[in-house]
């Protein structure tokens, strides 16, 4: 494993011509917590899998919250800026294209926090229960960038307004977005797999 900014995880691709993963774990997860799911959304892909360097209560996570569904935004906005360099040190060693974040609860918010501040960091993304992670987020082109949002119809973390308004900011700012709501709740589910390869087989 390469000395970088984050410790991480990195597979290179096995199959060409597959988009590059950029893998980012919920709340207390780690860099192994998404390895398994990759074999099942894109297999053949490169993968690059960092952990998150705030710890709340001991559980990694990518930025502080000042509670559950409110973020420390200042945070968001430093340590979005600090993956987005990882990738692009990340990219530089291990020679990949930008990479599709795939990114789950915690993951996917600063993923999509990414977007909004340093969109040329990521190809595109998969946003597995976001929610929006700047309130006033700044001016962006994200003109033709695919993205899918899934949501848990369910979910008692992300409210589904909170979850449409991410799609709507990002939609707004130009990018390809798909939300897709599934009949379940925080937790990710079959569909979620079946959906996510889906739409990554199309890129």
């Amino acid at each position: 494993m390469t000395e970088l900014s984050f410790i991480h995880r990195f597979k290179p691709a096995t199959e060409s011509g597959r988009p590059p993963l950029l893998l980012l774990h919920g709340t207390g997860g780690n860099e192994d917590d998404l390895l398994p799911l990759s074999n099942m959304i894109a297999p053949g892909s490169a993968l690059l899998s960092p952990r998150g360097k705030v710890l709340e209560g001991g559980m990694p996570r990518f930025f502080r919250r000042l509670q559950e569904g409110v973020f420390d935004e200042e945070d968001v906005r430093r340590r979005a800026q600090e993956l987005a360099d990882f990738i692009a040190q990340a990219r530089e060693a291990y020679g990949l294209s930008a990479p599709v974040a795939v990114g789950f609860s915690n993951g996917a918010n600063i993923a999509a926090a990414v977007l909004q501040l340093r969109p040329d960091a990521l190809a595109g993304a998969v946003l597995l229960r976001a929610m929006v992670p700047l309130q006033d987020p700044p001016a962006v082109d994200l003109a033709g960038k695919p993205v899918l949002i899934v949501s848990g119809a369910s979910d008692p973390i992300v409210p589904a307004e909170n979850a449409k308004r991410l799609a709507s900011l990002l939609t707004g700012a130009g990018a390809v977005v798909r939300h897709q709501m599934l009949p379940t709740g925080h937790g990710l589910s079959q569909a979620d797999l079946t959906v996510t390869r889906a739409w990554i087989d199309q890129l």
